[in-house]
Order: structure tokens, then sequence, then C-alpha cells
């Protein structure tokens, strides 16, 4: 299932994303008199929403996301939360954004320039793992968050200090973003398989291994640059996150290679 960012309200989703002063993000809406408005959990606030639509989220998955399931973590109503938080469309943003707070704002850089954007690699990836319904969130529009635009602005300091020449760091800063995205979202759905399908990894490759020697038994002769990518690894791996890690070690080696000179 993907899902795009910004199909709420614009103003309203904005306002809550960037903590405006309006009567959409109040964490204690009353009325004109000063009393306390009726309806909402005294106590409840925008970040207690957020944080239980994103609690679960990591429990359940995004298919079981609704405003009645955080209503039911917090012990209120799911009516009570639209107080807060005009829909599940506006609650994604604001789930995804604060999924990403406590970013580090630099990274020690130095002399150690390639070290510090695997630093930020490595945060990524665990940020993207601990929270894998990330990845269910596309891409293609950013929510355009404080958080979210604290991983960009990070690294773009990095880049920075590096001194990377500027036709080079739109296409670094995007390939670097999508290599570890698509890395996490391999071990991410690798990790899920398992418990899906009730197939190991393992039991997987093993059946179709056979079955391939015996329908295909040119297959090497077929494809001898398959046959021999195959056959680089010493023993077979059958842990999805592992595989998938290494890759990403690699691509990451590969791209800054290209990218940044080695550190002094």
């Amino acid at each position: 299932m993907t899902l795009y960012g910004g199909q709420g309200d614009p103003a309203r989703t904005m306002a809550l994303l960037w903590r405006a002063h309006s009567p959409a993000t109040e964490d204690a809406p009353r009325q004109r008199t000063g009393r306390a408005a009726p309806g909402p959990k005294q106590g409840l606030t925008v970040d207690a929403i957020i944080e239980a639509a994103i609690a679960v989220a990591d429990a359940d998955g995004m298919d079981r996301l609704s405003m009645r399931a955080v209503g039911d973590r917090l012990g209120t109503s799911a009516m009570a939360l639209y107080t807060y938080v005009p829909s599940k469309r506006e609650l994604v943003d604001l789930m995804y954004d604060h999924a990403h707070a406590g970013w580090p704002q630099t990274y020690p850089t130095g002399d150690a320039p390639r070290s510090a954007v695997l630093a930020w690699a490595d945060d990524l990836w665990d940020r993207y793992l601990r929270h894998p319904w990330l990845l269910q969130v596309s891409y293609a529009r950013p929510v355009l968050g404080p958080h979210e635009q604290s991983v960009l602005e990070s690294l773009l300091g990095i880049l920075h200090g590096a001194d990377l020449p500027p036709q080079s760091l739109r296409p670094g800063v995007s390939a670097l973003f999508h290599l570890v995205r698509g890395a996490a979202q391999t071990a991410a759905e690798g990790r899920a398989a398992a418990a899906a399908t009730g197939t190991s990894d393992q039991q997987w490759w093993t059946e179709r291994s056979a079955l391939l020697a015996r329908l295909a038994p040119d297959f090497a002769s077929r494809f001898p640059h398959s046959t021999a990518l195959g056959g680089a690894s010493s023993d077979m791996d059958y842990d999805p996150v592992r595989q998938a890690r290494r890759a990403l070690d690699g691509g990451l080696r590969l791209l800054l290679d290209g990218l940044l000179p080695p550190d002094d």
C-alpha cells in the first residue's frame, strides 16, 4: 500500500506540522467564554495523538491505522481526536514528520566527510527499520515538515562542508536518499515476508533452487553472468536484513568514491 503525503487540507496540515498558532492546532480548545469546550478528553494533545498513531503503525502496520484505533489506544473516542487533527489524511503527514524527530542537527566532519555521510546513512537506515511504515509513504511528495527537513538539512551541511561541486549536489543527494531508502525497503519487506507467507527465506530459496536445477538444467550456460554473480559469495545468507545491509554498504562505497575524496 502506497500512501501520498499532502492529501489533507493544506492550510491545516501545514499549521499542524509547524505548530502555527491557529484554532486547528490548539492543544486545549476553548469556547469564546474561556471555558473548556465539551468533547475532547482532558489532557489530549496533538503530540499525544501523533505518538499513539505511530505506536499503532509500528505494532500493526498502516493497514490497521484508523482514527478509531488511535482513539482506542488513547482511551477515548475517534470523534474526540477530530478537534485536534481533522482526519487521517492530515494524521499521516504528522506521523511521517514526527517519526523523524530527534535527528542530529549536524554531523562532525573535520577531515572526514565520507564518515559523516555514512553516519547519516546509518541513522536513516535505522529510522526506516524502526518504523517500516515510513517506507509506505511515497517520497514523491514530501510532507514539508520541520523534522523531515532536518534530515535533508544535515546531509546538505555535510556536503557543503566538503565543498561538493554544485552540479553534483542535487544528483548526489537524491542518489543517497534513494540508495538508503531502497535498501531499507528490501530489508523491511524481506523481514515481513516470512510472517506474511508462512515460508522462511531459506525454505523459499531451497525449494525453488532445486526446481530450477531440475526444470532448467542449462540455466548456467544460458545465464552465465547471473550464475557467476550468484556464486560470488562462498555461502548463502538467508537473512534479508543482512543481505540488504551488505548491498547498501557496497553501494555507498561506490557512490561516495565518485562523490567525495577519501577521508584524510
